[in-house]
Order: C-alpha cells, then structure tokens, then sequence
C-alpha cells in the first residue's frame, strides 16, 4: 500500500524580530494546493509566549482554506522566539497531521538549558518537546511527526521540496514573513 499523498498543505514560519523585541510577532501560513500557491494566512504569536498552538489553530479553522487542508508543516517546533508550538492540540483540534521540518537537528541540550533557565513556563515548553522526541533525519532535513507515518511524512517532504530540501510550503512562509519582519525576504529557511 502508497503512503497517503498530501495535496493540501499549509506551511507556517515566523517573522524575524531583534532579540529586544517584546509583544507579538507575526506568523505566515502559506497554503498550497499541491504545486500552486493558493493563499496565505497571517497571525501573530507572543514572543516567548505560549499561544501558538491556539493561534495556529483559530488562523487555519477561521479561513477559507480549512475544509481542504490535509497537513500542516511547522519550520521548527518553536515560533517567536521560545513559544512551543502544541503539535499535540494542533493535531486533535484540527484533526490534521503535522509535520515539524528543520535543516538540521537542534542542540537539544542547548534548548534545554535555555528553557529552564528562565524562559516563562519553559518546564512546561520542555516536556513538550521531550514528548514529541527527537528530530529524525529524513533524507536532507529533520523531522518530528504526529498524525502520520514515516513513510507519509518522507513522501510529503519529497513531493513538496521544489527548490532545494526544505517542503515549498515551508519555504514560501519563510520568504513572506521575511518580507513583513524586514521590508523585504532573505533565503530559504
């Protein structure tokens, strides 16, 4: 039996902000239908904060595009900052796979320390990502998973990376929110 193949996915980045930045931070959604770009999503997160998951949930239930949506794709578990995405509601609420993508594994340790050394709630944040367990390599990048197999999540990453390794979906996101956070985009994630 195929892997189930994946034709509407949304794919969230952040904006940049300076390391003094305090408040929200904007959060792009880049959905496509499966090569197309078909729209984008806009929110915000609280920067170290965590509201993600829910904000993640009200941008993608509230559009248009929720009926169609088949997965969502995360770069990195973490936006704004230190506000740790809930990929464990963001799955049940919305009833979708997510698939975290990075380019290359995180120095866990160094998130560890960074979290309970005085990150708000960065206990909480760590269990987190403990439960979620380490990124796997999967051909060029790194991923962590709920809702689908491993076999589902490496044909998913193969069928949208386009340009290059990182899901299209992922990689448009990164390039608009560069765009909102500095006037204009930088590379790929």
């Amino acid at each position: 039996m195929s892997p189930k193949r994946y034709s509407n996915i949304i794919g969230f980045d952040d904006a940049p902000f300076p390391v003094e930045h305090r408040g929200p931070v904007a959060v792009v959604g880049a959905v496509f239908a499966g090569q197309r770009l078909d729209g984008v999503l806009v929110g915000e997160v609280e920067k170290d904060g965590y509201d993600a998951a829910r904000q993640l949930i009200e941008m993608v239930s509230n559009s248009k595009f929720a009926q169609h949506a088949q997965l969502l794709m995360l770069q990195g578990i973490a936006l704004a900052g230190f506000n740790v995405v809930d990929v464990f509601t963001l799955h049940e609420e919305l009833a979708l796979p997510v698939l975290v993508v990075a380019r290359r594994a995180p120095d866990y340790e160094a998130v560890r320390r960074a979290l309970l050394g005085g990150i708000p709630g960065g206990a909480e944040k760590w269990d987190l990502i403990e439960r979620l367990g380490p990124m796997q390599a999967l051909g060029e990048v790194y991923v962590q998973r709920v809702g689908l197999t491993a076999e589902e999540a490496a044909s998913a990453v193969r069928r949208s990376a386009l340009h290059g390794h990182i899901p299209e979906p992922i990689r448009v996101a990164h390039l608009i929110a560069g765009a909102i956070g500095r006037g204009q985009s930088r590379g790929a994630p």
